[in-house]
């Protein structure tokens, strides 16, 4: 068996087969998410839920799309048509294309070389992420403009207005996993937490938590769904839509909860990566390495001479492709958890959460990480467990810091918490007729 990246026909074949199964499984993902949140509902709100098509509701997504198929179609007379049909395509298309970054499992050992598990191994991984995730956006807004609605026109704006908000404070959490491993590829992402000895949920706590606030935010998904809040703007953007141009929204947002779980495994729960060494496999100058000793202050930089080469098996693969999938189906159970759980926050809240939580935190957290990082290296403590365990302390305080103080309620307040929203109520006093 080679342990060489396979090229040449046999490569061409697997890139296939490796594009058909991820998008083909994004989509099969997307379809049964909604069962589970559906199911998931009614559990917590102590219902049965769909049980009627299929054994257990299995066959309920396939009912669901055939029956947006089959309905009618409306186009508002009104309409800016083209791009009225365009929207759906631009909310969808960037949610399942960026999936292609993502490794999902060790690699593969062929007869014909070793294949990595991953569409496109790309040294922007995760630039190529923030940037089509970002362009999500224009989908929303381009089919509340085009709806010549204005409750659909005030969803758009509300889904620019959030995504501008969160799309700062989740960028700086991932210039915290840049500031750890030097690199954006998601693959050197995943390698340097199996160096380390733990996933960066530790290390980069206050960025997790940082994270997945915004990553709720991105998908607008209850507490953070203003663009569609039914209570004040009917149905917000997609107002006007129906059928299978209605049902690419809702598509558009469970693939982009699949996509921002993957990436929340993959940037603070190791990726494919389980517990223990057994598993670590890495490309380094062109040999694929288990490990290797490190220089000081240079976690992406290998000693001559220090490279363990890796052992990949079928078997290896399997068991952290589980792994993975695993990770991602816990934070879909989050996602869905989380909207039957909280109340819809007000939209100044969201505003206010934005900008004056989570902007200055992340600002600060990065300053105190990279004063750290810097400390540690003049210290000379190479990469690894004492190096992750140290950094851990440091985020632990200032994640207990945060959560103290947001706790306390000094910036998000509740609706009647202010001193000019106080009522003071009077009675009247018990010898005084009322009346009187």
């Amino acid at each position: 068996m080679e342990l060489h990246p396979i090229s040449g026909i046999p490569g061409y074949i697997a890139m296939v087969a490796k594009v058909l199964a991820v998008f083909g499984g994004v989509l099969l993902v997307v379809a049964y998410t909604t069962l589970g949140e559906r199911k998931v509902a009614a559990w917590i709100q102590d219902r049965i839920g769909p049980n009627r098509v299929g054994p257990w509701g299995l066959l309920q997504p396939i009912a669901d799309g055939l029956k947006n198929i089959l309905k009618e179609e409306t186009l508002p007379a009104k309409s800016a048509k083209v791009y009225f049909l365009l929207g759906p395509m631009i909310s969808l298309f960037p949610a399942l294309v960026t999936f292609a970054v993502i490794p999902f499992a060790a690699p593969l050992p062929t007869p014909w070389g070793v294949v990595d598990m991953i569409v496109a191994d790309i040294p922007i991984g995760i630039l190529y992420i923030m940037a089509l995730s970002s362009i999500g956006v224009y989908g929303l807004v381009v089919g509340g403009w085009a709806s010549n609605n204005k409750y659909a026109l005030l969803g758009g704006m509300r889904a620019s207005a959030q995504m501008v908000s969160y799309e700062v404070a989740m960028g700086l959490a991932v210039v915290a996993i840049l500031m750890m491993t030097g690199n954006v590829t998601l693959t050197q992402v995943v390698w340097q937490q199996q160096q380390l000895g733990m996933w960066f949920a530790l290390p980069l706590s206050l960025a997790f938590i940082l994270f997945i606030i915004s990553a709720f935010a991105e998908t607008n998904r209850l507490p953070f769904d203003m663009p569609e809040s039914e209570s004040e703007l009917v149905g917000g953007f997609h107002t006007e839509y129906s059928g299978m141009k209605y049902a690419m929204y809702p598509m558009a947002e469970y693939a982009h909860m699949t996509t921002a779980s993957a990436l929340m495994a993959t940037l603070f729960f190791g990726g494919w990566d389980l517990p223990g060494s057994w598993d670590n496999a890495f490309w380094y100058d062109g040999r694929l390495i288990q490990s290797c000793t490190f220089a000081v202050g240079a976690a992406a930089t290998c000693l001559p001479g220090t490279e363990v080469l890796a052992v990949p098996a079928l078997w290896k693969t399997a068991l952290t492709f589980a792994g993975f999938f695993a990770k991602v189906v816990f934070f879909l159970l989050v996602y869905v958890w989380v909207r039957w759980t909280l109340p819809r926050f007000r939209y100044d809240q969201v505003m206010a959460l934005g900008w004056k939580v989570l902007l200055p935190t992340a600002l600060a957290y990065i300053m105190l990480l990279a004063v750290s990082i810097l400390v540690l290296d003049e210290l000379g403590m190479t990469w690894g467990f004492w190096y992750g365990l140290v950094l851990t302390a440091v985020s632990g305080v200032a994640t207990g810091a945060f959560l103290y103080f947001v706790d306390r309620g000094h910036t998000i307040t509740g609706a009647a918490a202010g001193e000019s929203q106080r009522t003071e109520i009077k009675t009247i006093p018990a010898g005084i007729a009322a009346g009187d």
